[in-house]
């Protein structure tokens, strides 16, 4: 049951781009198209769930072990930078259109602060490793539900008229707002 619940809250209620605002970069750039915003979706996600399997044990075995749980912030960023560069050189021989399609943004993925907060949020919560995996999974599933929201809004509101001072990332931030007082919503459904 507790997994559930830490999907569920990861997931929808403390949505990582709708609660914490982390990820904002890539979800604003890349939510154009639905496939482009698909694509970053689940590339985050495959990325966020290595990166909970990978920075609990160097947590947990290296730095509490030796005392030097300060280096946190070093050691994920090293982690998080090393597992996007597999992942980039993976996308880049399996599949040359997804590598194309993302172009500038798999790199960033480095430096989306959504991975680095899955790291040091699952620390701070003391998740055991199934727990992370799941959390980090969540987060990444959620992350994705959002883009992917955006982009099909955004993709409709290509057909719409909207008044000029409002156009381009006006309504695109308006939107994303909206979409986060909707997602508080399901913290009023678990309290229920």
């Amino acid at each position: 049951m507790k997994l559930i619940m830490i999907f569920i809250s990861a997931a929808l209620i403390n949505n990582f781009v709708l609660t914490y605002f982390l990820g904002i970069c890539p979800f604003v750039g890349v939510s154009n198209k639905i496939e482009n915003a698909l694509n970053m979706g689940l590339a985050t996600t495959f990325v966020m769930t290595l990166t909970a399997a990978v920075t609990w044990p160097i947590y947990t075995y290296i730095l509490v072990r030796f005392n030097v749980p300060f280096l946190e912030y070093v050691a994920f960023i090293i982690a998080i930078a090393a597992l996007v560069q597999l992942v980039e050189m993976y996308i880049r021989k399996s599949s040359p259109a997804l590598y194309r399609a993302l172009g500038i943004y798999l790199p960033l993925i480095t430096t989306n602060c959504a991975v680095l907060g899955l790291a040091l949020f699952m620390v701070l919560r003391e998740y055991n490793f199934v727990e992370s995996i799941i959390f980090g999974f969540a987060t990444g599933a959620g992350f994705t539900l959002a883009i992917v929201m955006m982009s099909g809004i955004r993709e409709e509101l290509e057909f719409a008229d909207i008044p000029k001072p409002f156009q381009g990332i006006s309504v695109t931030l308006i939107i994303a707002g909206m979409m986060a007082l909707a997602f508080m919503g399901f913290a009023g459904l678990m309290r229920g």
